[in-house]
């Protein structure tokens, strides 16, 4: 797994065909991005995409590490509802408006909502122009920052319209996490679960061991988790780039997971939320199907709870969840395609299981309430020893 990437310290290089890019993962980043950037920023006009509650945390700090550029600024509402084809337009318009040229560089400054949708913007505008990453949040630093898949949402399902757009470099800065409510971070841990089960043991331990910690917004935890979610990533993206095989397992979860999104109007889950009841769909299935022990199964499906609290499914439509099965991007020859476990760090990718199967481990999983008795420790409650045996400190800022 160590082809096409290399680390050092806090920094990743992802390598694909035509594109090398780094990770930087570093506290403070923020205030120093325009040198972290380099030649990157040199004779070219700047545009920052933002949405609303980003920009009012963080703006003015983003900007403080960029002097002594003048960027143009462009805000977007925040929440994926508004991931939408009518907002990429509208980012497109703005573009124009304040005279962007081919040679021009677009920083995506936020979630994963305007992660997807800058880097879809740069990947269409003048037929390309540059994006760099900075996220602001969990699930984007350690998931939908790093490889490139940008894109928007339709009414039937999510991420239907996008490319895949490599950026120039990805910028991390923990810091931030310091403003970002605790559902968000939850939400953004989900994505850290489902990196160690499908193929980090070591991660999957450690995300047990010191869950506390994480959960308390521990900088050193927090450090760790990112560090191996986008080293893990990076090394499958630079083996499989678009998605032809081997990078289809980063979808564990996800299928039943932008189906909940898409049954419930993008209103009621978090991405991240719904890839969790994903995970434990996927996680029963693999048991259904024979593929995973029943021994296994629990301490997966306990690692996915113990990240809770999560949002009941409620009364959610089952007719509407299988319609957006049967659009999912994944779908081939007609066939729905699931990532399911075989044991903890390995999973499978299987086509052809009827949608229905997928349905009823669904509705097996919502009848035992899984996240209904958990609550997590508050933020900074607790430290712990990292993995390295470093002393964890207590949360910078409090």
């Amino acid at each position: 797994m160590d082809k096409g990437i290399s680390s050092a310290s806090s920094q990743i290089s992802v390598h694909v065909p035509g594109a090398s890019y780094t990770i930087r993962i570093e506290e403070g980043l923020i205030g120093r991005a325009g040198v972290a950037m380099g030649t990157l920023t040199q004779r070219r006009k700047i545009f920052i995409l933002a949405d609303e509650t980003v920009w009012q945390l963080w703006g003015k700090a983003l900007l403080n590490g960029l002097k002594p550029l003048e960027p143009d600024v462009i805000r977007i509402p925040s929440g994926e509802r508004h991931k939408r084809l009518s907002t990429v337009e509208k980012i497109l318009e703005q573009l124009a408006a304040l005279g962007a040229e081919r040679s021009s560089l677009l920083l995506a400054f936020g979630g994963g909502v305007t992660g997807d949708m800058g880097g879809f913007a740069a990947s269409i505008y003048l037929r390309g122009i540059d994006c760099v990453q900075i996220p602001t949040t969990m699930l984007a630093m350690v998931d939908s920052s790093i490889g490139g898949k940008t894109g928007a949402n339709l009414e039937i399902g999510k991420n239907l319209v996008g490319t895949f757009y490599q950026p120039k470099m990805v910028l991390c800065d923990p810091l931030v996490l310091r403003t970002l409510p605790e559902r968000e971070l939850r939400a953004g841990l989900f994505e850290a679960v489902k990196t160690a089960v499908i193929g980090d043991p070591a991660l999957f331990e450690f995300l047990q061991v010191a869950r506390v910690s994480v959960m308390g917004g521990n900088p050193a935890a927090l450090r760790h988790v990112i560090h191996a979610c986008a080293g893990f990533k990076g090394r499958i993206v630079s083996q499989d780039e678009k998605e032809g095989d081997l990078r289809r397992v980063l979808n564990f979860g996800h299928t039943v997971g932008h189906a909940i999104e898409a049954a419930t109007g993008y209103k009621r889950f978090l991405h991240g939320e719904a890839v969790g009841w994903g995970m434990l769909a996927a996680t029963k299935l693999a048991v259904d199907e024979k593929l995973l022990t029943e021994s296994a199964a629990r301490r997966i499906s306990a690692l996915i709870t113990s990240y809770g609290p999560v949002p009941s499914l409620g009364r959610i439509s089952m007719e509407a969840i299988e319609r957006s099965l049967g659009v999912d991007k994944k779908v081939r020859d007609g066939k729905i395609h699931f990532v399911l476990p075989r044991c903890i760090g390995e999973v499978v990718v299987v086509g052809g299981i009827p949608a229905i199967k997928a349905i009823h481990a669904l509705e097996s999983v919502m009848v035992t309430a899984p996240f209904e008795t958990v609550q997590p420790p508050p933020r900074g409650s607790k430290k712990v020893t990292s993995a390295t045996g470093a002393k964890q400190r207590k949360r910078t800022g409090k």
